[in-house]
């Protein structure tokens, strides 16, 4: 067993784990953040993504004691404060951004990187970033739609790929 100490969503947490336990695990099983989901286990879907240290991480790659010491955020701390939802999402529900809900939470913390570091993409750079994020209900027009939109840019007529 190996001890891990971490900040999640602002709260220092400390557990003991297996080593081969991984990020998502962790905080699926241990800390009860169901909102990270699981969807392939193999680094494909993106319903895992979290932020580790501010980066977009696939937690399903990552071992929880490779996150010893890091800051964590999980779709649970998205919201603000006052519980409404933050920007991106609820352009994800104004634009109809998710259909089961299932891809969503990695799909809202892939949005929120991607606009950190670049505010203001293009349709094809937001494609091109949520290349590890599958969603199998929409078609992606509306979640690209919705990223537009918490962009602050006007939507455009989204192209059919």
């Amino acid at each position: 067993m190996t001890k891990v100490a971490m900040t999640v969503n602002g709260k220092s947490v400390s557990r003991e784990v297996e080593g081969r336990t991984l990020l998502v695990q962790f905080l699926r099983d241990d800390l009860r953040l169901t909102g990270t989901h699981v969807g392939c286990d193999t680094s494909q879907c993106g319903a895992c993504v979290v932020h580790v240290n501010g980066e977009a991480v696939k937690s399903c790659t990552m071992f929880a004691a490779e996150a010893e010491g890091a800051s964590v955020t999980t779709i649970e701390a998205m919201a603000n404060e006052d519980g409404s939802l933050n920007t991106v999402q609820q352009a994800f529900q104004d634009y109809h951004g998710l259909q089961c809900g299932f891809c969503t939470p990695g799909m809202v913390m892939s949005a929120t990187a991607l606009l950190k570091d670049n505010p203001k993409p293009t349709e094809q750079e937001i494609r091109e970033y949520l290349e590890g994020n599958i969603c199998r209900c929409t078609g992606y027009h509306n979640i690209i739609k919705a990223i537009m939109a918490a962009s602050g840019q006007e939507i455009p007529a989204i192209a059919a790929e």
